[in-house]
């Protein structure tokens, strides 16, 4: 096995992890709140944030090094629009998850607060969840749309 092979593994799975925590967390918080449960979506919110944390985070934080691992491993041009895109695209998703991050604290609070005292969840529960689902359309397809450039680099 080269070390390109290795960093260029890497990468993937950064990306599969990436792809694979927002779609699973995005899925399970939905569910959650589709039940009413408040309790079950105050635990659900919970585990949401410790896995963006645990995971995205390491991910994210790796995405970028390996990258440019591959860059200098390849000799490939900074200058190459398939990357300069990605990375434009890249900065996209960042300016959308970094918020969500906030919101999905604040939602897991503000449910773990109606938990505890046997309340119906709040309106700005409700507002947050909308505001999350909507910041995660452009951070999510912006992930998707680097993860095709990464592979076909058509321009």
């Amino acid at each position: 096995m080269t070390l390109y092979f290795l960093i260029k593994y890497l990468h993937v799975l950064g990306a599969i992890v990436i792809l694979g925590t927002g779609a699973g967390t995005a899925f399970f918080m939905l569910m959650a709140l589709r039940s009413r449960d408040v309790a079950f979506i105050a635990r659900t919110a919970e585990t949401v944030v410790i896995a963006d944390m645990l995971f995205t985070l390491t991910a994210v934080l790796l995405q970028p090094v390996s990258g440019a691992a591959l860059m200098w491993q390849s000799a490939t041009a900074w200058s190459e629009r398939w990357l300069i895109v990605s990375l434009a695209l890249y900065a996209v998703a960042g300016l959308f998850w970094v918020p969500v991050v906030f919101m999905q604290i604040e939602m897991r609070d503000l449910a773990r607060k109606a938990a505890t005292h046997n309340q119906e969840l709040s309106p700005r529960y409700f507002a947050l969840f909308h505001r999350w689902f909507l910041f995660g359309i452009p951070g999510f397809g912006s992930v998707m749309a680097i993860l095709w450039l990464m592979i076909a680099k058509p321009f």
